[in-house]
């Protein structure tokens, strides 16, 4: 439990993941993905698939009799029938491999129609509201959201394709091959089988829920380790230079013997719901022989010649050993079950999370701070702007998400076109925080931020320390966040910009503009190229207003004048973030924070706002 905004929080742990009730409540919302609608293409393919798997064991029925009539021929001495069995026989064969691998192919083509279903509702949730950045950075209540949508969806939409179909058709083979087992045994044959089965379902059904929970943490855990090395893959030269090999090689081992561990637990408790499988496999094989003793030791058959009673004994040994088969099918069934259980559990509560994220907006803060007051003695009367303005911020107090400490109180200043602001302090003071809160990815505890501008390309674009690069060519690379088919790309416009900030060479080691980079940017590329590049974006969709956030610190104090003064001769007005002194002078205001609540409004040059504390 945790206390967020005087509310009680309730974190997930592993015990939900149990093959229960919550389950089965879970997977009937998830269905409502794989099932959209009753014409809906995974509907349609369900259906091809179940009649598919029908035909099957129409063909299958007739195979299982093709022994029985053979031991007749040959009983009989029937060398005419021998032929045309045989030919009848190869044709069945032929019929099922055909329609076996039909049926594959169909459940493949299903589990990518549900794995489309899934992943896109997931991805309609997880970037709407920057609900990643929360859940990834703010909320940190779901481990591992990436392997949850990648992995576990994959795992669960496979698996559920493959168990599916036998688990509805099963009761109806069942039914059918009950009924002729009863006319070989009577009710012997049927009641034995029936009473095998609730014994093995029994016992495995309490084998199976430890291997569900071990199954959600193994998943855990494999999340866990894998982001362990995708960090090192990342941060690699930092460690390198830190020469902290033996350090991470620790801290590698320490996750790699976490998920080692779960995984012995995990596949100790699977041989114990594998021997009960096999156990029930193996039984059931006789099963049949000991049913119709009692018939044919009963004097019930003494009748028949010995071809007509062969063939009848063959005829119930498949009749009773598919319809052990039909039961057992169902228990073997119980290991990929609890796959698709583990992954469904872990798949719902993503959703689960995502939701109550998304609804989570005006009612609740992310983190409690007391109400403060303004103090009486400053002026509160609001700023007085010469032109339109991209924002107000009114007596705004804010602080760490889930923290008490505050940042900066009663905060009160605007960003107005033509006047840049300078935002100053020391480490940990809180300049990049007021910029999480000004773009809404955090709240504030109290005020009102009147933003009169879009945040994007057209309104107000945000610069970190560190661009974000996605995949792709050059050209996606300068018009980002924007797609190819939102812009019309000037090539000569970017081409010029490049040329600007000393990266014509990029294009070159490219070979042009819509050459797809094979390698990675960060790899590629350093801080300071990545900076001027960033720039360029910035240049090529020339917004009325940005945010830098120490945008120059990785470039030369020449290439930073340079790429201020180009933001001025192109009309952009910014809020900036840096410690050099040399940005001064392209700033009209200076918003300083003292770190411990106080703030400081003054021009560039003279005093108009005096510190408040």
């Amino acid at each position: 439990m945790e206390n967020r905004g005087g509310r009680l929080i309730t974190r997930l742990s592993s015990d939900e993941a149990s093959f229960n009730y919550k389950f089965f409540k879970r997977f009937w919302k998830i269905c409502g993905l794989l099932f959209p609608s009753i014409r809906s293409p995974s509907a349609c393919l369900t259906f091809l698939l179940l009649l598919l798997c029908i035909l099957e064991q129409v063909i299958i029925n007739y195979i299982g009799l093709v022994p029985s009539k053979f031991y007749k021929i040959f009983t009989d001495d029937d060398r005419s029938s021998f032929v045309s069995h045989v030919l009848y026989s190869v044709g069945l064969i032929l019929a099922e491999a055909f329609v076996l691998s039909t049926k594959l192919y169909v459940a493949s083509v299903l589990y990518i129609t549900w794995r489309s279903n899934i992943s896109t509702a997931l991805h309609d949730l997880y970037f709407s509201d920057i609900l990643y950045y929360k859940l990834n950075v703010v909320d940190k209540s779901i481990d591992n959201p990436d392997q949850r949508i990648t992995q576990d969806v994959d795992q669960m939409c496979n698996t559920f394709s493959k168990v599916l179909v036998p688990i509805i058709i099963t009761p109806f083979t069942t039914g059918y091959y009950m009924y002729y087992s009863w006319q070989v045994t009577q009710y012997i044959g049927p009641v034995s089988t029936v009473v095998f089965f609730i014994i093995f379902t029994v016992i495995n059904k309490l084998l199976m829920s430890p291997v569900v929970r071990y199954f959600y943490l193994q998943q855990k855990r494999e999340g866990d380790f894998r982001f362990h090395h995708m960090q090192i893959r990342t941060n690699s030269e930092s460690a390198a230079f830190y020469r902290a090999g033996n350090l991470e090689k620790s801290k590698a081992n320490m996750k790699l013997q976490s998920l080692l561990s779960t995984q012995n637990k995990l596949i100790r408790w699977e041989y114990v719901l594998n021997c009960s499988i096999n156990t029930a496999d193996y039984l059931g094989g006789i099963l049949s022989y000991i049913a119709i003793a009692f018939s044919i030791f009963g004097g019930q058959y003494k009748d028949l010649s010995p071809g007509d009673l062969t063939a009848l004994i063959s005829q119930n040994g498949f009749y009773s050993i598919y319809l052990i088969n039909c039961f057992t099918k169902l228990i073997d069934q119980s290991v990929q079950v609890t796959d698709v259980a583990g992954a469904a559990h872990r798949i719902s509560q993503l959703f689960e999370e995502l939701g109550r994220l998304k609804a989570d907006t005006k009612d609740e803060n992310n983190y409690y701070i007391p109400a403060v007051e303004r103090p009486p003695n400053v002026d509160s009367r609001p700023l007085q702007s010469s032109g339109s303005t991209a924002f107000k911020v009114q007596d705004v107090t804010y602080g760490l998400p889930k923290s008490s400490k505050v940042l900066c109180k009663n905060l009160t200043f605007q960003l107005s076109a033509g006047t840049s602001v300078l935002v100053t302090g020391d480490s940990g003071c809180g300049k990049t925080s007021l910029l999480r809160v000004l773009s809404g990815l955090w709240k504030s505890s109290s005020g009102d931020i009147d933003k009169n501008v879009n945040l994007g390309p057209t309104g107000l674009l945000y610069l970190p320390q560190k661009p974000y690069l996605t995949d792709g060519t050059l050209r996606e690379q300068v018009i980002y966040p924007l797609q190819e088919s939102e812009t019309l790309p000037d090539d000569t416009k970017i081409l010029y910009y490049l040329d600007l900030v000393g990266l014509k060479g990029l294009v070159e080691r490219l070979g042009g503009l819509s050459i797809n980079a094979d390698w990675n940017w960060y790899d590629e590329m350093s801080p300071g190229e990545m900076q001027r590049l960033s720039f360029v974006r910035l240049f090529f969709h020339k917004p009325p207003y940005a945010i830098l956030d120490e945008a120059t610190s990785q470039v030369s104090q020449e290439m930073e004048s340079l790429l201020y003064s180009t933001c001025r001769k192109l009309g952009i007005t910014y809020m900036s973030i840096g410690h050099r002194s040399t940005i001064r002078p392209y700033h009209e205001m200076e918003l300083h924070l003292t770190g411990d609540g106080g703030w400081a409004l003054s021009s560039i040059g003279s005093n108009i706002n005096s510190d408040y504390n």
